[in-house]
């Protein structure tokens, strides 16, 4: 008898539903915005255990559920671990430019 308990799937917007609000909402937190640079920054996909953010675990999640419902990020699932990438095409298409421009503005390290 198999006792685990299933994971919520992963669910992302499609991009056509991507809003300019709910973009701007989600990099407006300086921690989402470290966690979306951390992510642009490598060439592939980033454990959520990974990043270099000062927040609780659970924290971390809330903020990661913010971008993935934003369409900032796609996220997957292999075992127990889940997997963060940007979804840098879509943003390019829908929002031609921004994504470039918010990863090249000045902030604090």
């Amino acid at each position: 008898m198999n006792s685990a308990v299933p994971l919520t799937p992963i669910v992302h917007p499609d991009r056509g539903e991507l809003t300019i609000e709910a973009l701007l909402r989600a990099l407006a937190d300086p921690v989402r915005l470290a966690i979306v640079r951390q992510v642009a920054n490598t060439e592939g996909e980033v454990a959520c255990g990974a990043f270099d953010v000062p927040v609780t675990k659970s924290t971390l999640t809330h903020h990661l559920g913010i971008l993935r419902q934003a369409g900032v990020l796609a996220s997957r699932q292999d075992g127990t671990t889940r997997y963060n990438s940007l979804r840098r095409n879509d943003l390019d298409v829908v929002f031609p430019g921004l994504l470039d421009a918010v990863l090249a503005a000045p902030h604090n390290a």
